[in-house]
């Protein structure tokens, strides 16, 4: 009952943020099928990025923050999430407007970090204070990444001519800030919270400017525009 009661107060922020993006779609639904089983693909790709973490540890050190943060931490992960969204939904039929980019990569994003969240939680001590401080933090942080990453995959399914571009915005600006994100936490030690309230703040205020300009960019729109006007 207590590891039930751990793995379930570990599990709620992602939980809650993954509900929160997916009610935001205006127009149309995810299959929460479909949603729930990028966020299991998610949960499982912690495992290997982990081996590839301590493979990149052994080979270029933990002494580089910029190194560390920008290719062994965000680099990995954030690869690991593109190419579950690549290989398992870009191409599937339900995903039919912008904003679906960002509902499936962001549940991929906090699957990851629920994952993170529930092994932090098992393996090392901790506290509610503790869990709250990660829900605000990485777990959020997780989350506006697959935003982001989202967001460009949803423009590259629908402008072909510059799919390339956008597939690469999709991998590079979640790992711009991503690193950005671990090089504050590993740099400013003394004073990250002053650091990372703004730059939380920026995200988050990014993140909901770029959920309301997928949902505006919606093909559906018209639809229901159309519809509308015909009753």
């Amino acid at each position: 009952m207590a590891l039930f009661s751990i793995a379930a107060a570990a599990a709620a922020p992602g939980i809650a943020l993954l509900s929160y993006i997916y009610l935001k779609d205006r127009y149309e639904a995810e299959p929460i099928a479909m949603v729930a089983r990028l966020f299991l693909f998610g949960m499982m790709s912690v495992f290997p990025v982990m081996v590839l973490q301590r493979g990149f540890e052994l080979w270029l050190g933990k002494d580089d923050p910029f190194v560390f943060s920008f290719v062994t931490t965000a680099g990995l992960e954030e690869a690991a999430k593109w190419l579950i969204v690549a290989i398992a939904v870009f191409r599937h039929a339900e995903f039919d407007e912008p904003y679906d980019g960002i509902v499936y990569a962001t549940a991929a994003s906090l699957g990851f970090a629920t994952m993170e969240n529930m092994l932090y939680a098992f393996f090392e001590p901790f506290s509610i204070s503790t869990l709250l401080v990660r829900a605000l933090l990485p777990v959020s942080g997780h989350a506006l990444f697959g935003v982001v990453m989202g967001y460009y995959f949803g423009q590259a399914k629908f402008a072909k001519e510059e799919r390339g571009k956008f597939f690469a915005f999709a991998f590079m600006f979640p790992v711009f800030y991503h690193g950005m994100f671990d090089f504050l936490l590993t740099t400013a030690k003394s004073s990250w919270m002053w650091l990372m309230v703004p730059f939380m703040a920026y995200l988050w205020a990014r993140g909901l400017w770029k959920m309301k300009r997928a949902n505006h960019h919606s093909p559906l729109r018209m639809i229901r525009r159309e519809e509308e006007f015909k009753m």
